[in-house]
This record gives C-alpha cells, structure tokens and sequence, in this order.
C-alpha cells in the first residue's frame, strides 16, 4: 500500500419497507476531489436485513478501480464487528464455525468472502456510527426549540418576580417612611397642641400659688 493511494470515504446502508422491496445503497466520496458516485438496488423482500447491509458493503469495495485506502462509515453492528473480529477467525477455520454443537458454514460466507478479497488491495478502516433519520432530527430540533422557549420564558419569569420584588420593596420602604413622617408630624402637632394648653396652666397656677 502506497502512500500515493486515493482516499475515500464509503458510506453504506439498507431500508425496508413493508410495501415494497427491500433496498441497499452505497456511496463513495473521494476526500480530496469531493467527488460523489452512488449506486442502489432493491432485493427480494426474503432476503435479510443484515445481509443487504454487507451487500452494500460489498457493491462499494467492488466499484474501485485502483487500491484505495477507504474509510468505511456503516450503522450496522454485523458490518463491522465482521470486519474487526470475524473475518481473520472465519477465513482460518474455511468459513466455517460452529453453532450448537454443529460446525455449520458461516452467515452470508457468499459476501464475507468478497469482503475478505477486497481488503487485498483496500485498506479498509471501519467506523460504526448511527444515523438519524430525518424525522428524528425535526422532533429533536423541535425539542431543543420547545425546551429553549421554557427556558426563556423561565428567565422572563424570574425576572419578573425579581422587579415585582423589587417594586414591592420600593413601595413598602416609600409606605414606611410615609407612616414615620406621618407619626412625626402627628407627634409634633399634638406636643405643639399640648404645649398650647399645658403652658397657660402653669402660668396661671403660678399667679395664684
């Protein structure tokens, strides 16, 4: 394997429909060129979910024309622990293992072979990852947005509590000082009212003393 060997990124998948047949897709994207070719296929409907998985696999080592180092992007766990654990033990043993007690040909051996043969020209780096489908996406958006409109609307919540406090506050200190003012200027008018009175008395009782 030469450095001077290209560098694609193959993604791969299979769908199933309850109404019409099963499908498999591939696509290979050149890293440097960004250049794109895609192929897809429908099979009959009794054919396995995991086994349109490889095939799919298969169909996009198989449309290279030269060696490549290919970084392989798949959602399907068979897929890849195949590739990173079972082809080596399943090629030493001729495709086959044993299963109950019975040494019986390994599942789909057919494609896993093409694989194995693929990977003497390619080499192939397997990385397992989940794709979201596009209705999961728009209710995971539509999630995030509800959650940051009650977010915000918390915020405005708190910040309305925060200046009714405060505006409570405000007035109960402006109605304290109102009532102080008010005792004050009452106290000071009954003392000026008092002293009025109290003063003649004390006068007159001093004459007749």
């Amino acid at each position: 394997m030469t450095p001077e060997n290209p560098h694609y990124l193959l993604f791969s998948e299979a769908s199933r429909d309850r109404y019409t047949a099963q499908t498999w897709r591939f696509v290979l994207q050149h890293i440097e060129s960004q250049r794109r070719f895609s192929a897809t296929d429908s099979e009959p409907s009794d054919a396995g979910h995991e086994r349109l998985e490889l095939l799919a696999v298969v169909r996009g080592l198989e449309a290279l024309d030269r060696p490549a180092r290919v970084t392989l992007v798949t959602k399907s766990r068979y897929v890849s622990r195949g590739i990173k654990r079972g082809l080596s033990e399943w090629r030493a043993s001729d495709w086959r293992w044993e299963r109950f007690g019975r040494i019986v040909p390994v599942r789909d051996h057919d494609l896993w072979r093409r694989v194995d043969r693929a990977l003497r020209f390619h080499e192939v780096d397997c990385q397992a990852w989940q794709f979201d489908d596009p209705a999961g996406a728009k209710s995971a958006a539509k999630q995030g947005r509800a959650c940051q409109s009650e977010l915000a609307e918390s915020h405005r919540c708190q910040a309305s509590r925060q200046v009714k406090s405060k505006s409570r506050h405000r007035r109960a200190g402006v109605w304290a000082s109102l009532r102080w003012r008010s005792k004050r200027k009452w106290a000071m008018l009954w003392l000026e009212a008092w002293s009025a009175v109290a003063r003649p008395k004390r006068q007159t009782f001093g004459a007749t003393g």
